[in-house]
């Protein structure tokens, strides 16, 4: 082998670095800090008090797999098999999206209105259409104790992700996941209905950024010929499982909140708020009856 890792600590976080710098990776340091911390079982700080620590031979061969594997272009997280997301730690599968900080700004928008609701009723009960990892529910569940959630899905495999996560971690007792298309199979009613649908125009896929369009599943990314397909149907069907004082909140592409307001207007609902992503696009809608 040509790379020759090094056995010591803090020279095999520099290795790994340059690696993946010399494969035009965009954030080398992370990238090979990460890698090399999951499989080494080391810290940051034991990097800089123990630079000399020894790294064993199997550590060794799995942090040459996956740095081969992030330089060929697979995202980090995939290959780490989580990612953090509102603090909780996430199992990814091939099924799932990465859940993404952006993500995060919904949790933020409906946290206050899931906690008000918990301390009126002594409950809050939650709808995650398209629930992937269990992301949004799960950040909701380990922020208000008197909250419970289904998550929905389409695939089997992400429904099996997110049972485990919430068992993984310790949320399993309130968290339902459910194999459905979209409303098929859900029953009772909602305070919160919550959704980061597929949005991306079926042309538009190809175009994505390459980690995304070859390690995302299509099937989560993909909203129909205009991008629009998911919000049409939760906006036509959610009102037989919303509470009279529930909330819709769903994220959306950043050039999508005129249309995705006009498709909730017309069932309807009204646009209660409208969030911006850290980089100032528009990001999360809330819609009230």
């Amino acid at each position: 082998m040509a790379d020759v890792l090094p056995a010591a600590l803090g020279p095999l976080l520099r290795a790994a670095r340059l690696r993946l710098a010399a494969a035009g990776i965009g954030d080398p340091a992370l990238d090979s800090r990460l890698i090399v911390e999951h499989f080494s079982a080391t810290t940051r700080a034991q990097a800089i008090a123990a630079p000399d620590r020894a790294v064993d031979a199997s550590a060794l061969a799995a942090i040459d797999a996956a740095l081969r594997r992030r330089a060929a272009g697979e995202p980090v997280h995939r290959i780490l098999g989580y990612r953090e997301f509102y603090g909780l730690r996430l199992s990814l599968s091939p099924d799932t999206l990465e859940p993404r900080p952006d993500t995060e700004i919904l949790v933020d928008t409906v946290l206050p209105f899931v906690k008000a609701t918990a301390e009126r009723l002594g409950e809050c009960r939650i709808l995650d259409l398209g629930t992937g990892t269990g992301a949004i529910a799960l950040a909701l569940l380990s922020a208000v104790p008197a909250a419970r959630a289904t998550g929905v899905d389409i695939s089997p495999g992400a429904v099996a992700t997110a049972m485990r996560n919430a068992e993984d971690l310790g949320l399993g007792g309130r968290f339902k996941a459910l194999h459905s298309n979209w409303f098929e199979k859900v029953s009772g009613r909602y305070h919160l209905i919550a959704a980061n649908p597929p949005y991306i125009p079926s042309r538009d896929i190809e175009n994505l950024q390459d980690e995304v369009r070859d390690f995302d599943p299509h099937r989560a990314l993909d909203g129909g010929m205009d991008g629009l397909i998911p919000y049409r149907i939760i906006a036509g069907e959610a009102e037989g499982f919303l509470e009279a004082q529930g909330q819709i909140a769903v994220e959306i592409g950043h050039t999508q909140q005129s249309e995705v307001t006009a498709i909730f207007a017309g069932a309807g609902y009204r646009l209660a708020e409208a969030r911006r992503d850290l980089g100032g696009n528009d990001r999360v809608l809330v819609f009230v009856r």
